[in-house]
């Protein structure tokens, strides 16, 4: 038999496309090595990206104004969502579909060859295996634990924090602290590697996360649950035989890509097209983006996200997460630029442009470009 569609990964993308194709009632395949494997990641999003087919229990806790702390403390005036990724995968049901074990090592248009031999065939094949970890990619790490939340009194969410408490040296990349609640009376706090080719290691941002708690006064014993994140945030291929990750969903200053596969998956599950002109400018935009963060020297970076954190909300919507809007993207992209004090513009546009800038002395980098 020919199914409709064969989706080759099930993490949150994969799955969400899968279940809204069964949704519009078409017959699916889905591959998977361990498709009953568990969601061990913590998944958040801007409330206002998620789709309204979504379970609600899938939330685990929201945020209604979470903070933001580039050298000074901003306010974001938009709620921010925790997901319970095992809530969200139950929610995401296969019930229809065909679940088969196994790697796909082959795809075509219209067929999948499996590392058993075993040929698929379907209408359309669509790759949603996120992307493959290389050292010519920027990538996001993370290290963080799960407390008590009683043992966090005081801290509050925080999309990130750049303040320097951390131990780092003042010429290191930088690293920032997440923290946000998991709706569980636990709190999640991570030290975190926005983008870096090569990124800080793991025992670097340990150390890290360690020093800032205790300087905080935050009490820990070593026997909390902790989660390592270490996944590209370049490297997809926009069009349609991809998806999340995988097709370029990943946003490059964040890393993020769940919310916005959530969102396409019903559009792409009817056939239209996730990726139309507007979305691929703005995917090239935001690539300029990262080269600008890249470059950045390390005691730049707070300034930068101060400049950020103070445009309108309008416009910080649309460069997180305006994926198909254009218009915004551009707007917020040269409001930030205005706001950025004169020192930093030129570096911005340079990198912005891939033009690279002569001086006589090395300048490190922000986060890390090697």
């Amino acid at each position: 038999m020919t199914a409709d569609i064969v989706v080759c990964g099930l993490g949150p993308a994969g799955r969400a496309l899968a279940h809204r194709c069964l949704a519009r009632g078409l017959s699916v395949t889905v591959v998977d090595p361990a498709p009953d494997r568990r969601w061990s990641a913590t998944y958040a999003a801007w409330g206002d990206e998620l789709p309204g087919w979504l379970d609600p229990t899938a939330i685990a806790a929201t945020v209604e104004q979470p903070t933001a702390w580039g050298t000074r403390a901003h306010r974001i005036d938009r709620p921010y969502v925790v997901l319970d990724s095992d809530r969200l995968r139950e929610s995401l049901d296969l019930a229809g579909a065909e679940v088969v074990a196994d790697r796909a090592v082959e795809l075509t248009a219209d067929t999948v060859v499996l590392a058993a031999g075993r040929p698929l065939t379907a209408r359309r094949v669509v790759d949603a295996r996120g992307i493959a970890r290389s050292a010519a990619l920027a990538e996001q790490t993370a290290y963080g634990l799960v407390l008590d939340a009683r043992r966090c009194a005081g801290v509050e969410p925080l999309f990130m924090d750049w303040r320097t408490d951390n131990g780092a040296d003042a010429e290191a990349p930088r690293s920032f602290l997440y923290a946000v609640p998991l709706g569980d009376g636990s709190m999640l706090l991570e030290e975190t590697c926005l983008a870096g080719r090569p990124a800080l290691d793991g025992t670097t941002l340990r150390d890290r996360l360690h020093h800032r708690l205790r300087s905080r006064g935050i009490e820990f014993t070593g026997n909390e649950r902790v989660e390592r994140v270490r996944f590209p945030v370049e490297g997809g291929r926009p069009g349609r035989r991809t998806f999340g990750a995988a097709g370029g969903f990943a946003h490059p200053a964040t890393g993020y890509s769940v919310a916005a596969s959530l969102t396409a998956a019903d559009a792409v599950a009817r056939g239209a097209l996730a990726w139309p002109a507007s979305a691929r400018a703005v995917y090239r935009l935001r690539a300029a983006g990262l080269r600008a963060l890249l470059a950045l020297p390390p005691a730049d970076l707070p300034v930068f996200f101060d400049a950020f954190f103070t445009m309108p909300p309008a416009a910080q919507r649309a460069y997180l997460s305006g994926r198909t809007d254009l218009t915004g993207t551009v707007t917020a992209m040269r409001t930030l630029f205005g706001a950025l004090p004169p020192q930093l513009r030129r570096r911005v546009a340079a990198a912005t442009l891939g033009i690279g800038i002569r001086s006589r002395i090395r300048i490190p980098s922000a986060i890390m470009e090697g």
